[in-house]
């Protein structure tokens, strides 16, 4: 039997020095990547600079042992004995050892005995000076930064650091919340600095042995097969060593009282073991084991086996989906993790004074002559001006504070409207007085907005069973039908999943799918009916406003990703790409993978899809491309610089050899933990919409910036980070983010501006639409149309 475990695994499972550099994408020809439009503002951000002491060097050896000793926390314990000789300010990650100090020699010979009085030479052989600001000192920052974190009482779990004894139980919903930062120290533009955000760890305070009783006692029929499907994916603590694991399998046939060999070749029971080690006594000698395959960081320490877990000492982390569907679970989580501008301004400031009021930390630092500043980095960024929304030939402001204009566009005319004549609406028995209405209020608010609403056929259907509702949908959509409204008395995700799939797959028809309790409250009727109607109006092929581009022959293009909720492995690009001159009409594709290779592949013929698309509407193939990338991972973007923008331009040439558009490709980047406070008096506060910051933080190697394009109302506002990584646009770097704002303004499923711009959110509704409830191609017939919004 190959040797398991119970106590490695969790935390970082990168190698510790693992060279890290970020990749320079920085056009040639952009020497100064900042803008000038706009106002100037004064924000602090969550960064702290690192100060260095103007005699700091930091040296690299390699170590080798004769004999060789494959144990990792050996070589570790052998080099530590010589502690005087290396000084106290080193690091060692088992074969390459970093020190403050310079030895005399440059082959350092000493000698250590193992337990079994096998003597070990130790050869320490000098390497290099390690240059400043490079990537491997940055690392060794990171390390000497994650001691400091550990002198402080943090508790690494997973990537970032946590505060246990901080923690806030939530009992009416079982759950604790676990304070804690989440921090990384780069080289930004003009100086190394520390970023430090708050982190939350959210985790049940049950645990999974009492999820597996809950649903047992529920006598469902295949209780094996359900516990898997639910626990497995899913990430565990364990409490005893505050380490995380992923379920990988449920081990039916073991239970505590089952042995494991340890490393020295011995056996014992899980239950001794954990009362042994941990003092802990097992109280459920029947469960089964969790079962956690090793990740390459646990396979380097010799663990070959998989790591074994009991239920009863594991917690589930995070939230399941049914839980962040519940709008009062996640207002009483807010309470705790959603903190305002000053809320987390204290934070951080008591985070960094704590850091450097520590005698324990001051030492460490002073051995390798760094200090961090006390205080947040100031800086100055730039409001970009307010667009003016354009409806049907009325122009008009809105308080840009806000970023919404729900209340200015009442009473204007939408910008294209596309009369609703032939349509049907399906509804049960019970919920035909809620139908009813609903049209009436429909009939009332269509005009105003310039949309002709023609009656519907009615469908009154005798059950809710998702067959009725296909059955019906079967016999009553035709060739001109051209919309099919479905109102559901629950949000019931098989059936919506079938009404979808035969809506934009088996008999492509746009189609809107209402949840019954939306149209309970009739004081509110009026105004879902007024969102439902802009809805239908972007779904049939119409405008709601616009804003003015001042770029002629110009096409944007989304891509996002999502994975296949069906099909493990599988993902969905989605590709959207604009075709009208205003950016508001969208050809939208979509294309499957498993590999990398898979989706550029797909993304080609995408994009020659809606060249030929483009082409066909306006006579011409368009001058210039922006395509805004999101849904790169950190690992991904080498990939998509390197092979997937490369296929893409390829699929220029087959549009003919002359054919040569100006195109710009920008990142888009949602999880980030920038993080930026106004400065208004004594007050901090949200940065307004159309905030842009394009220097300190900003990476010199990239031509990138910072746009906060959204207003919120609780909480900080998460800016949106851009990494232009292809220009041969000749776009300003003003231009190009003074387009980037106003792409966020054109959203239609909200009155307001966004977090990204539009064509990336239409991407992930389509990629979250296949993903979830398609499974494969949507019809081409409404390829023109946002029927997935």
């Amino acid at each position: 039997m190959a040797a398991m475990s119970i106590e490695p695994g969790g935390g970082d499972r990168r190698n510790r020095f693992e060279y890290f550099e970020e990749r320079t994408t920085r056009p040639e020809h952009v020497k100064d990547k900042r803008g000038t439009a706009g106002g100037s503002i004064g924000v602090l951000s969550n960064f702290f600079q690192l100060k260095q002491a103007p005699d700091f060097h930091m040296f690299q050896y390699h170590v080798d042992f004769s004999p060789d000793i494959e144990n990792k926390n050996m070589r570790q314990r052998l080099v530590k004995e010589h502690r005087e000789l290396l000084g106290k300010a080193r690091a060692f990650d088992g074969m390459l050892l970093f020190m403050a100090r310079k030895l005399e020699q440059p082959v350092t010979e000493v000698y250590s005995t193992m337990r079994d009085n096998t003597k070990v030479r130790i050869t320490i052989t000098f390497v290099t000076e390690v240059p400043p600001n490079s990537p491997t000192m940055l690392q060794m920052f990171n390390i000497i930064f994650r001691r400091i974190l550990n002198m402080i009482d943090m508790k690494q779990i997973g990537r970032h650091y946590y505060s246990p004894e901080s923690g806030v139980t939530i009992p009416q919903h079982k759950l604790e919340v676990w304070p804690g930062f989440v921090t990384s120290i780069s080289q930004y533009e003009h100086s190394i600095m520390l970023m430090a955000d708050i982190s939350h760890k959210i985790l049940r305070s049950n645990t999974v042995l009492d999820v597996m009783y809950e649903m047992y006692n529920t006598g469902m029929r295949d209780f094996h097969g359900e516990c898997s499907k639910k626990l497995i994916g899913e990430i565990v603590l364990t409490r005893y060593n505050n380490k995380t694991y992923r379920v990988d399998d449920i081990d039916w046939e073991k239970n505590p009282d089952d042995k494991f060999k340890t490393f020295d070749g011995s056996e014992i029971s899980f239950v001794d073991y954990y009362k042994k080690h941990h003092n802990i006594d097992v109280r459920d000698g029947k469960q089964p084991l969790l079962v956690s395959r090793p990740k390459k960081k646990d396979i380097r320490r010799g663990m070959d086996g998989p790591i074994l877990l009991l239920p009863e000492l594991c917690t589930l982390t995070g939230l399941s989906e049914e839980v962040r569907s519940d709008f009062h679970v996640m207002k009483d989580l807010a309470t705790h993790t959603r903190i305002a501008p000053e809320g987390r301004y204290q934070t951080l400031s008591n985070f960094i004074e704590k850091i450097n009021k520590n005698p324990e930390v001051k030492e460490e630092m002073s051995r390798w002559g760094l200090a961090f500043d006390r205080d947040l980095l100031s800086i100055q960024a730039r409001v970009l001006p307010p667009e003016k929304i354009r409806q049907r030939g009325q122009v008009y402001d809105y308080k840009p504070a806000d970023a919404d204009w729900s209340r200015e566009m009442r009473g204007h005319e939408l910008e294209q409207c596309v009369p609703l004549d032939q349509w049907i609406m399906l509804f049960t028995r019970r919920d035909a007085p809620k139908a009813h209405d609903f049209l009436q209020s429909l009939g009332r608010v269509g005009p105003p907005m310039g949309i002709r609403v023609n009656k519907p056929v009615m469908c009154e259907l005798p059950d809710d069973h998702t067959q009725t509702y296909l059955r019906t949908l079967e016999d009553q959509v035709g060739p001109n039908t051209q919309m099919a409204v479905c109102l559901l008395p629950t949000n019931k995700k098989d059936r919506y999943d079938a009404i979808k799939k035969f809506c934009c797959v088996t008999h492509p028809v746009p189609s809107q799918v209402i949840v019954g309790r939306t149209l309970a409250k009739k004081q509110m009727l009026m105004s879902v009916a007024t969102k439902i109607a802009i809805q239908l109006n972007c779904k049939l092929g119409g405008d709601v406003w616009c804003v003015e581009i001042p770029l002629k022959n110009l096409m944007v293009v989304g891509i996002d990703c999502y994975h296949d909720s069906a099909k493990k492995g599988r993902s969905i690009g989605a590709f959207i790409a604009s075709m009208n001159s205003k950016l508001t009409r969208y050809y939208s594709r979509c294309t499957f993978q498993h590999t990398m290779q898979e989706l550029m592949d797909g993304l080609k013929v995408c994009m020659q899809a809606s060249l030929k698309k483009y082409n066909e509407i306006n006579g011409c193939l368009p001058e210039r491309i922006v395509i805004y990338r999101d849904g790169v991972g950190d690992g991904q973007l080498n990939a998509v610089i390197d092979h997937e923008i490369p296929q893409l331009k390829e699929c220029f040439k087959a549009l003919g050899a002359d054919y040569n558009p100006r195109l710009a490709v920008v990142i888009v980047k949602k999880r980030i933990n920038a993080r930026f406070f106004a400065k208004a008096g004594q007050r901090l506060n949200n940065p307004p919409p159309g905030t842009v910051i394009d220097d300190h933080v900003t990476r010199k190697e990239w031509y990138d910036f910072f746009l906060v394009s959204q207003s919120v109302r609780q909480g900080t506002v998460t800016p949106t980070a851009y990494n232009v990584v292809v220009d041969s646009s000749g776009m300003k770097p003003d231009h190009m983010q003074r387009l980037t704002y106003k792409l966020c303004h054109l959203y239609y499923n909200w009155p307001g501006t966004i977090r990204v711009p539009a064509p990336c959110q239409y991407a992930h509704k389509l990629a979250f639409l296949v993903g979830q409830s398609l499974h494969q191609d949507p019809s081409l017939a409404l390829a023109d149309k946002l029927y997935y919004l």
